[in-house]
């Protein structure tokens, strides 16, 4: 007998009332938990601390208080929460501002109620999701990072998290941008295996989220063996 999960609980930020009602109605039809909505970003902070969301959809552009430091302050206080910005604006700029801020996947508001439902489920497991032509740019930005100078010692530092071969498997893909469900197809192995695979990495490398996670591995050059 299958487990009945429990659903996905959901918040939305946005100062357009007529909008946040339609995105929430729409995650609610679908299964979706809304928890909790507000208009600007104070009231966002205040609600989601309170409601306790899984994941935070998030428009940058809000009266009180910028999605960005929005952002920062709820990742801050709980790194587990998981937001995707919906936001009108591509410019570079915004989405990097956004990715730094913590957020872990980026949607252009002219996206389908189709893909925001799946950015919302895959944001809830962990995967970056962003706006074709998005993701290119976020994973040259972490690659500029990385490649500034940091103190990297050629042997591997005492007491270092020892990762399994598959564990380094796993993250070697995830550093190449690809999705949990093309890891599993192409390591054959279940989606639930590669998401419990991150999960340990994680905790083993102490870090936070799949952001975090794929500047490691591009730092340590896992992106291109």
């Amino acid at each position: 007998m299958t487990q009945q999960q429990d659903p996905i609980k959901v918040m939305v930020v946005d100062d357009h009332p007529m909008w946040r009602d339609a995105v929430a109605r729409d995650l609610a039809e679908s299964g979706f938990e809304v928890v909790a909505t507000a208009g600007d970003g104070e009231q966002a902070v205040r609600r989601a601390k309170a409601a306790a969301p899984d994941v935070l959809v998030l428009d940058l552009n809000l009266p009180a208080k910028p999605g960005v430091q929005v952002c920062k302050e709820l990742v801050g206080h709980n790194p587990a929460l998981r937001v995707l910005v919906l936001s009108a604006s591509g410019e570079h700029a915004d989405v990097l501002e956004a990715v730094k801020s913590g957020a872990t996947g980026y949607l252009l508001k002219s996206a389908s109620t189709e893909e925001l439902l799946d950015a919302v489920r895959r944001t809830a497991v962990g995967d970056a999701v962003f706006t074709p032509g998005l993701a290119g740019l976020v994973l040259g930005e972490y690659r500029r990072l990385a490649a500034e100078p940091v103190p990297a010692p050629d042997a591997e530092e005492p007491g270092a998290p020892r990762l399994t071969d598959r564990e380094t498997e796993v993250l070697r893909l995830v550093a190449k941008g690809l999705s949990y469900k093309q890891i599993a197809e192409r390591l054959v192995i279940s989606h639930r295996t590669v998401q419990n695979h991150v999960q340990n990495t994680l905790g083993k490398l102490q870090l936070h989220n799949r952001v975090e996670l794929v500047r490691y591995a591009i730092e340590r050059g896992l992106d291109d063996e």
